[in-house]
Protein backbone atom coordinates (compact mmCIF):
# COMPACT_ATOMS: atom_id res chain seq x y z
CA UNK A 1 0.00 0.00 0.00
CA UNK A 2 1.38 3.41 -0.94
CA UNK A 3 1.72 6.21 1.60
CA UNK A 4 -1.08 8.12 -0.15
CA UNK A 5 -3.43 5.13 -0.08
CA UNK A 6 -2.61 4.53 3.57
CA UNK A 7 -3.35 8.15 4.42
CA UNK A 8 -6.64 8.05 2.50
CA UNK A 9 -7.69 4.90 4.36
CA UNK A 10 -6.85 6.55 7.69
CA UNK A 11 -8.80 9.65 6.67
CA UNK A 12 -11.86 7.55 5.81
CA UNK A 13 -11.57 5.69 9.09
CA UNK A 14 -11.37 8.91 11.09
CA UNK A 15 -14.30 10.44 9.21
CA UNK A 16 -16.38 7.36 9.91
CA UNK A 17 -15.51 7.38 13.61
CA UNK A 18 -16.40 11.07 13.80
CA UNK A 19 -19.81 10.34 12.32
CA UNK A 20 -20.34 7.37 14.64
CA UNK A 21 -19.77 9.51 17.71
CA UNK A 22 -21.75 12.46 16.34
CA UNK A 23 -24.69 10.23 15.42
CA UNK A 24 -24.84 8.79 18.92
CA UNK A 25 -24.67 12.29 20.41
CA UNK A 26 -27.52 13.54 18.21
CA UNK A 27 -29.67 10.51 19.01
CA UNK A 28 -29.19 11.04 22.74
CA UNK A 29 -28.74 14.80 23.18
CA UNK A 30 -29.97 16.36 19.96
CA UNK A 31 -27.99 18.32 17.37
CA UNK A 32 -27.75 21.42 19.54
CA UNK A 33 -26.73 19.39 22.58
CA UNK A 34 -23.13 18.71 21.60
CA UNK A 35 -20.11 20.52 20.23
CA UNK A 36 -17.01 19.62 18.27
CA UNK A 37 -15.20 19.61 21.61
CA UNK A 38 -17.39 16.71 22.77
CA UNK A 39 -16.45 14.66 19.71
CA UNK A 40 -12.78 15.57 19.96
CA UNK A 41 -12.72 14.50 23.62
CA UNK A 42 -14.33 11.12 22.92
CA UNK A 43 -12.02 10.37 19.98
CA UNK A 44 -8.89 11.89 21.54
CA UNK A 45 -8.28 14.08 18.50
CA UNK A 46 -8.02 17.83 18.04
CA UNK A 47 -10.85 20.08 16.94
CA UNK A 48 -8.62 21.02 14.00
CA UNK A 49 -8.73 17.37 12.90
CA UNK A 50 -12.53 17.51 13.02
CA UNK A 51 -12.59 20.63 10.89
CA UNK A 52 -10.28 18.91 8.40
CA UNK A 53 -12.98 16.30 7.76
CA UNK A 54 -16.08 18.47 8.29
CA UNK A 55 -15.48 22.20 7.93
CA UNK A 56 -18.43 23.08 10.12
CA UNK A 57 -21.11 21.45 12.21
CA UNK A 58 -23.67 21.93 9.45
CA UNK A 59 -21.45 19.92 7.08
CA UNK A 60 -21.23 17.15 9.66
CA UNK A 61 -24.99 17.27 10.18
CA UNK A 62 -25.65 16.94 6.47
CA UNK A 63 -23.30 13.97 6.24
CA UNK A 64 -25.00 12.33 9.21
CA UNK A 65 -28.45 12.58 7.62
CA UNK A 66 -27.17 11.26 4.30
CA UNK A 67 -25.56 8.24 5.93
CA UNK A 68 -28.56 7.56 8.16
CA UNK A 69 -31.01 7.84 5.27
CA UNK A 70 -28.87 5.52 3.14
CA UNK A 71 -28.80 2.89 5.88
CA UNK A 72 -32.53 3.24 6.47
CA UNK A 73 -33.25 2.88 2.75
CA UNK A 74 -31.13 -0.28 2.72
CA UNK A 75 -33.18 -1.64 5.64
CA UNK A 76 -36.40 -0.94 3.73
CA UNK A 77 -35.00 -2.66 0.66
CA UNK A 78 -34.18 -5.69 2.84
CA UNK A 79 -37.77 -5.76 4.10
CA UNK A 80 -38.98 -5.69 0.50
CA UNK A 81 -36.56 -8.46 -0.44
CA UNK A 82 -37.90 -10.66 2.35
CA UNK A 83 -41.34 -10.37 0.82
CA UNK A 84 -44.46 -11.42 2.67
CA UNK A 85 -47.77 -9.67 3.31
CA UNK A 86 -48.07 -5.95 3.92
CA UNK A 87 -48.72 -6.31 7.65
CA UNK A 88 -45.49 -8.23 8.10
CA UNK A 89 -43.62 -5.48 6.26
CA UNK A 90 -45.26 -2.84 8.45
CA UNK A 91 -44.28 -4.80 11.57
CA UNK A 92 -40.69 -5.04 10.30
CA UNK A 93 -40.74 -1.29 9.69
CA UNK A 94 -41.88 -0.60 13.26
CA UNK A 95 -39.16 -2.95 14.50
CA UNK A 96 -36.51 -0.68 12.95
CA UNK A 97 -37.61 2.02 15.41
CA UNK A 98 -37.82 -0.39 18.33
CA UNK A 99 -34.24 -1.59 17.83
CA UNK A 100 -32.97 2.00 18.00
CA UNK A 101 -35.05 2.72 21.10
CA UNK A 102 -33.69 -0.35 22.86
CA UNK A 103 -30.23 1.19 22.50
CA UNK A 104 -31.54 4.25 24.40
CA UNK A 105 -31.46 6.30 21.23
CA UNK A 106 -34.01 8.08 19.08
CA UNK A 107 -34.50 8.11 15.34
CA UNK A 108 -31.83 10.52 14.12
CA UNK A 109 -34.23 12.47 11.92
CA UNK A 110 -36.89 12.42 14.63
CA UNK A 111 -34.48 14.15 16.98
CA UNK A 112 -33.53 16.62 14.28
CA UNK A 113 -37.19 17.31 13.54
CA UNK A 114 -37.62 18.42 17.16
CA UNK A 115 -34.92 21.04 16.50
CA UNK A 116 -36.08 21.82 12.97
CA UNK A 117 -36.36 25.60 13.35
CA UNK A 118 -32.75 25.89 14.54
CA UNK A 119 -31.20 23.77 11.78
CA UNK A 120 -29.45 25.11 8.67
CA UNK A 121 -31.69 24.97 5.59
CA UNK A 122 -29.83 22.10 3.88
CA UNK A 123 -30.33 19.96 6.99
CA UNK A 124 -34.01 20.93 7.15
CA UNK A 125 -34.44 19.85 3.54
CA UNK A 126 -32.67 16.54 4.18
CA UNK A 127 -34.88 15.78 7.20
CA UNK A 128 -38.02 16.40 5.15
CA UNK A 129 -36.66 14.20 2.35
CA UNK A 130 -36.06 11.39 4.85
CA UNK A 131 -39.67 11.50 6.04
CA UNK A 132 -40.98 11.87 2.48
CA UNK A 133 -39.05 8.77 1.42
CA UNK A 134 -40.37 6.78 4.38
CA UNK A 135 -43.93 7.83 3.68
CA UNK A 136 -43.56 6.93 0.01
CA UNK A 137 -42.32 3.44 0.92
CA UNK A 138 -45.16 2.94 3.38
CA UNK A 139 -47.67 4.17 0.83
CA UNK A 140 -46.50 1.51 -1.63
CA UNK A 141 -46.75 -1.20 1.05
CA UNK A 142 -50.25 -0.08 1.98
CA UNK A 143 -51.36 0.00 -1.65
CA UNK A 144 -50.03 -3.52 -2.16
CA UNK A 145 -51.90 -4.61 0.95
CA UNK A 146 -55.21 -3.18 -0.23
CA UNK A 147 -54.79 -4.89 -3.59
CA UNK A 148 -54.26 -8.31 -2.04
CA UNK A 149 -56.90 -7.72 0.63
CA UNK A 150 -54.56 -8.02 3.63
CA UNK A 151 -54.80 -4.39 4.77
CA UNK A 152 -57.64 -1.95 5.27
CA UNK A 153 -57.72 1.68 6.34
CA UNK A 154 -59.95 4.73 6.05
CA UNK A 155 -58.96 7.49 3.67
CA UNK A 156 -56.05 7.47 1.25
CA UNK A 157 -52.78 5.58 1.45
CA UNK A 158 -50.78 8.79 1.77
CA UNK A 159 -52.69 9.88 4.87
CA UNK A 160 -52.31 6.38 6.32
CA UNK A 161 -48.55 6.42 5.67
CA UNK A 162 -48.26 9.78 7.40
CA UNK A 163 -50.22 8.41 10.35
CA UNK A 164 -47.80 5.51 10.71
CA UNK A 165 -44.67 7.68 10.65
CA UNK A 166 -46.13 10.27 13.01
CA UNK A 167 -47.41 7.68 15.46
CA UNK A 168 -44.15 5.74 15.59
CA UNK A 169 -42.01 8.85 16.00
CA UNK A 170 -44.30 10.16 18.74
CA UNK A 171 -44.42 6.79 20.46
CA UNK A 172 -40.62 6.74 20.53
CA UNK A 173 -40.53 10.09 22.33
CA UNK A 174 -43.00 9.04 24.99
CA UNK A 175 -41.43 5.61 25.53
CA UNK A 176 -37.99 7.19 25.83
CA UNK A 177 -39.29 9.58 28.50
CA UNK A 178 -40.36 6.60 30.60
CA UNK A 179 -37.36 4.48 29.67
CA UNK A 180 -39.78 1.77 28.61
CA UNK A 181 -39.42 0.39 25.07
CA UNK A 182 -42.42 -1.83 25.85
CA UNK A 183 -44.59 1.30 25.68
CA UNK A 184 -43.47 1.85 22.12
CA UNK A 185 -44.00 -1.80 21.25
CA UNK A 186 -47.56 -1.72 22.59
CA UNK A 187 -48.34 1.47 20.70
CA UNK A 188 -46.90 0.07 17.46
CA UNK A 189 -48.81 -3.20 17.80
CA UNK A 190 -52.03 -1.31 18.48
CA UNK A 191 -51.47 0.93 15.48
CA UNK A 192 -50.79 -1.95 13.10
CA UNK A 193 -53.68 -4.00 14.42
CA UNK A 194 -55.93 -1.26 13.10
CA UNK A 195 -54.67 -1.96 9.59
CA UNK A 196 -55.44 -5.68 9.65
CA UNK A 197 -58.12 -6.49 7.09
CA UNK A 198 -59.50 -9.32 9.21
CA UNK A 199 -60.09 -7.08 12.22
CA UNK A 200 -63.67 -7.10 13.42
Amino acid sequence: MTAVAHRERDDLGTASRIMDVAEALVQVRGFNGFSYADIATQLHITKAALHYHYAGKADLGGALITRYATRFAAALAAIDADGGPALRKLAAYADLYLRVLRENRMCLCGMLAAEYQTLPQPMRDAVITFFDDNEAWLETVLQDGTRDGSVKFAGGSRAAARLIVSTLEGAMLVARSYGEPARFQAAAEGLLAGFAAGRA
